[in-house]
């Protein structure tokens, strides 16, 4: 049996902090940081992509397929508007955590992580410190 390619849906911990900060947390194991892409939307909608890293290669005979290394992908409605320009990310042990303030109202961005430093906001094409 081949290994099949399947994008599979990330589940996700929310939870908010008395200091107004908006947390998520969602496993996306075997990713490298810049497989994955965090996108808030001015609606209110947090995306989570994670690319495929590739298949077994090799395998003589696959005996079981329960998980793949990504694709991963989310698709959530914050409870809470927030502003993506200060969100930060980080992703280590196969976990992504991203963290926003809590604002008035939504701002979007769109963030990128690298192997060398926590990934900051972004809006309208400006990264922020």
């Amino acid at each position: 049996m081949p290994e099949s390619l399947k994008v599979q849906q990330v589940p996700l911990k929310v939870y908010r902090a008395a200091t107004g900060r908006l947390t998520v947390a969602a496993p996306m194991a075997g990713l490298e940081p810049e497989d994955i892409v965090i996108e808030i939307t001015a609606d209110g909608r947090l995306f989570l992509d994670g690319k495929v890293r590739g298949t077994l290669k090799d395998v003589k005979e696959l005996l079981l397929d329960e998980w793949s290394v990504g694709a991963y992908y989310r698709d959530y409605t914050l409870p809470d508007p927030v502003d993506g320009s200060q969100a930060a990310a980080t992703y280590g042990n196969g976990v992504l955590v991203v963290t926003f303030p809590i604002a008035d109202h939504t701002v979007p961005a769109r963030l990128t992580l690298s192997h060398t430093s926590v990934a900051h906001g972004m809006s309208d094409n400006i990264a922020l410190p």
